[in-house]
């Protein structure tokens, strides 16, 4: 079921809206990946280091583990050398890059493709937060980056949303947006460990012939290996198939090129499902690839429900991945 989204009187999406903090505040983002920084965070790092806190006790290996973290209580109780795990907190910075590119400006359901990532970015932000966290941002728009520096508590993360909100449309005669090499010095200038959230739509046209890799893949396989990385990737449902309207004219929001197309034409849009379908399939194998996490939001869905359902698989994976219990982390 689509979320009705309530405008204001002059028919702008309502921030709050867009930042539901209060259907978010039992759910956090598991940060698995080593981090870096002085401050006692909450968030579970992968090595020890200041603020380091006792976890669970396991049978001690010889050779790979610190007789000096031996657990003398256990290993008396079970007559077997046991040692004692460490957790390493640290406080997180997070950097999110927003395509706010002309393909963006575009919705046929509740919301627009840039309102929903202007919804995916203040979702992450309070799945996030914690006491001595950052957030900041980079916008793409009109051929240049903008850059929102990373801030401490919710009125920045507040700020960034509200630029984001007043970012304007992308004109014409504006220069083309180069996604790839915005990503590129994304990956290049933001170098501190941490998390790395990347919202696109993933049309910047490179990589239309199926033999030539994403322009942007490279860069975030250079991301994905210093940074836990969160892709988002936002899409309305007239870019995955095409109804049948008759006759209309429709125009590429990148190029400016207009084109009359006959929806009618039972063959055109059975090769238009197919090839959105193979794009999307190709954008799905190279983030899973790169090593980034996949998250899919559409205008035509719940974005609540679907963040929440993607938080609660991630958490399980990151379990896993850790091999040390999540704290914080209630459902």
């Amino acid at each position: 079921m689509t979320r009705q989204i309530p405008t204001n009187a002059r028919g702008e999406i309502s921030l709050a809206r867009l930042a539901p903090e209060r259907a978010l505040r039992r759910l956090e983002l598991t940060i698995v990946r080593r981090l870096e920084g002085f401050l006692h965070g909450e968030h579970l790092g992968l090595l020890p280091g200041p603020g380091t806190d006792l976890a669970e006790a396991r049978v001690y290996r010889p050779g790979e583990d610190d007789v000096r973290r031996m657990d003398w209580a256990v290993t008396a109780r079970t007559t077997t050398p046991h040692v004692r795990d460490v957790i390493s907190d640290r406080e997180l910075e997070t950097w999110t890059l927003v395509d706010m590119s002309a393909s963006m400006d575009f919705g046929t359901a509740a919301l627009e493709k840039r309102e929903l990532a202007v919804a995916a970015v203040g979702t992450v932000g309070f799945l996030t937060h914690r006491l001595g966290d950052r957030f900041g941002g980079v916008i793409l728009r009109g051929g240049r980056t903008r850059r929102w520096p990373a801030r401490s508590g919710r009125l920045a993360l507040y700020g960034l949303l509200r630029s984001l909100l007043d970012e304007p449309r992308t004109a014409a005669d504006e220069p083309d947006d180069d996604f790839s090499g915005a990503l590129d010095k994304f990956s290049r200038n933001y170098q501190r460990r941490g998390l790395r959230v990347v919202v696109s739509d993933f049309l910047d046209g490179s990589g239309d012939d199926p033999s030539v890799p994403f322009g942007w893949e490279r860069p975030l396989r250079r991301l994905c290996g210093r940074h836990q990385v969160l892709v988002v990737e936002v899409l309305d449902p007239r870019e995955l198939e095409l109804p049948d309207v008759g006759v209309v004219w429709l125009t590429d929001p990148e190029s400016g090129e207009a084109q009359e197309v006959d929806t009618g034409n039972v063959v055109l849009r059975a090769r238009y499902a197919e090839a959105a379908a193979a794009h999307r399939a190709r954008v799905r194998a190279t983030l899973r690839r790169s090593g980034a996490a996949h998250l899919t939001l559409r205008t035509d869905r719940d974005w609540v429900a679907d963040t929440a359902r993607f938080v609660l698989g991630h958490r399980r994976v990151a379990q896993r991945l850790h091999g040390t219990p999540t704290r914080g982390a209630g459902a």
